[in-house]
């Protein structure tokens, strides 16, 4: 009965279950429906060739550990929308949307940079030649599309940071049923359109992004945001803002790209050991991406409450918050965990429905264990994503970047390029090594988070609070 009635009261109390859910169901319907996307996009590959399977995520990685640096960067107004919010100063909150805007152009530029150099950085790589031609081919088109994508991430924090999370998971569904439907319209050749497999795949997701973004705009120009929030009389380079966004979120944006970098580079090396073996671990990770996709949903919602709670002082609801939401992770992981280990063919069958046979048995048993390395790391990885959140969302971006950097370089990176290049160990020992390493990922933001440096952080200037004046209208107080 003490357990019910403390689950009855962390559901109604501020910043308990029933806060954490209101803000993240959206962003996890939201998050869900981007690994719809990505696994929707997969399958179809799949089906159309074991080569284009295999280079959808290596190309795909490279191009968002890219873009990922302005993401990290742009998307970390949200937590100033946060803060200000919590604050109550509205007529900084457009402003800060607008420079993230900006780091979009630079970031949209940079990938237009980067087309012409697709060809020799994936013939270093040295993937199969098939293989090669589709890295290419999805890597220069998905450039095109960056800019948008910067740019769609930065305005998504005008309505996280307040906690308006409904707008971005309907933009985000739309945006993804225009992918799938291009997707099939596009990889096969369907309802008249030519059939373009992988170039196919690539158009569809940049059109997508595209669409959320003018979406975004539309809503963020609204004349009553406009009002309140100076939504567009903020759209000025403002440089003091953007230095403060700069001096927190490119922090945030390179930890975001380093991560993605080991990450990446994981890949590529798995590709080294045969186009079975890559195409097992893209499945994988795919399939991964529905428990990973959800638990960003909620570590996206600890961040905007952490951010609003320091930014009323209130560093109690933001731990509150905090533990709330890594409860309700846990629960979640542990459940999609069990069917991984014990029934990882249903997550396997929707590849296999129009592969072929022979060429997917191989991939098959190698997935079904790989499945098995999932469902360990994805219990850790929720420590990782909740604790990170939150203390991103309180300013401690510098720490997240400073163990993500070395972690990754001493216990993804190096032992899996010894590992795989040196001593030619297979793709089982690859991904225990990545295990280790979002195990230790998870602990090392956990211990950071219980030693409370970020309850003294905010990325807004200090509020001097007001003394009100002893008129004959202001009541005195003894």
């Amino acid at each position: 009965m003490k357990i019910i009635r403390w689950l009855i009261n962390r559901w109604r109390c501020e910043n308990g279950y029933r806060d954490i859910l209101v803000v993240a169901i959206p962003l996890i319907l939201s998050t869900s429906a981007w690994a719809v996307q990505h696994f929707v996009d997969r399958m179809f590959l799949t089906w159309y060739s074991p080569e284009a399977i295999a280079a959808a995520m290596p190309a795909g990685m490279l191009n968002f550990t890219v873009m990922s640096l302005f993401i990290g960067t742009a998307s970390y107004a949200g937590t100033f929308v946060a803060q200000y919010y919590g604050a109550g100063i509205y007529k900084k909150i457009g402003p800060s949307v607008w420079q993230g805007a900006y780091i979009a152009v630079v970031g949209g530029i940079i990938h237009l940079f980067l087309i012409p150099l697709a060809r020799p950085v994936f013939a270093f790589i040295g993937h199969d030649p098939l293989v090669q031609t589709n890295e290419i081919i999805y890597f220069q088109v998905l450039c095109l599309g960056a800019a948008p994508g910067i740019a769609g991430a930065a305005m998504a924090g005008f309505f996280s940071g307040r906690g308006k999370t409904w707008p971005i998971m309907w933009i985000n569904c739309s945006a993804t049923f225009v992918n799938l439907v291009l997707d099939y319209a596009m990889i096969f050749g369907n309802w008249g359109f030519p059939e373009m497999g992988m170039k196919g795949a690539a158009i569809a997701t940049i059109i997508s992004g595209y669409f959320a973004f003018f979406i975004y705009l539309i809503l963020f120009c609204k004349r009553s945001y406009n009002e309140k929030y100076h939504t567009l009389k903020g759209f000025r380079l403002n440089l003091n803002l953007f230095k403060r966004l700069m001096h927190f979120g490119l922090p945030s944006g390179i930890q975001f790209s380093l991560d993605m970098v080991g990450f990446s580079i994981f890949i590529l090396l798995a590709g080294r050991l045969g186009t079975t073996n890559l195409a097992a671990t893209n499945i994988a990770f795919n399939i991964n991406t529905l428990a990973f996709m959800p638990m960003i949903g909620i570590g996206i919602a600890i961040s905007i409450l952490v951010g609003q709670s320091l930014g009323k002082n209130r560093p109690d609801l933001a731990e509150r918050s905090t533990y709330s939401g890594f409860h309700m992770t846990i629960v979640y992981t542990t459940i999609i965990a069990f069917f991984y280990m014990v029934m990882p063919d249903i997550f396997l069958k929707p590849f296999a429905a129009q592969a072929n046979p022979e060429t997917f048995e191989s991939i098959r048993q190698i997935a079904r264990v790989l499945l098995r390395f999932v469902a360990i790391y994805a219990i850790f990885d929720t420590l990782n994503i909740v604790f990170s959140s939150a203390i991103k969302g309180a300013g401690d971006t510098r720490f997240v970047l400073k163990m993500i950097i070395v972690l990754s370089s001493l216990l993804l990176v190096i032992p899996s390029y010894i590992a795989v290049i040196i001593f030619h160990k297979g793709v089982y020992t690859a991904w225990t090594i990545f295990t280790f390493y979002v195990i230790a990922l998870g602990f090392a933001f956990l211990l950071r988070f219980i030693q409370g440096k970020w309850r003294t952080m905010r990325v807004i200037e200090e509020v001097i609070p007001v003394i009100p004046t002893m008129m004959s209208e202001t009541p005195s107080m003894k």
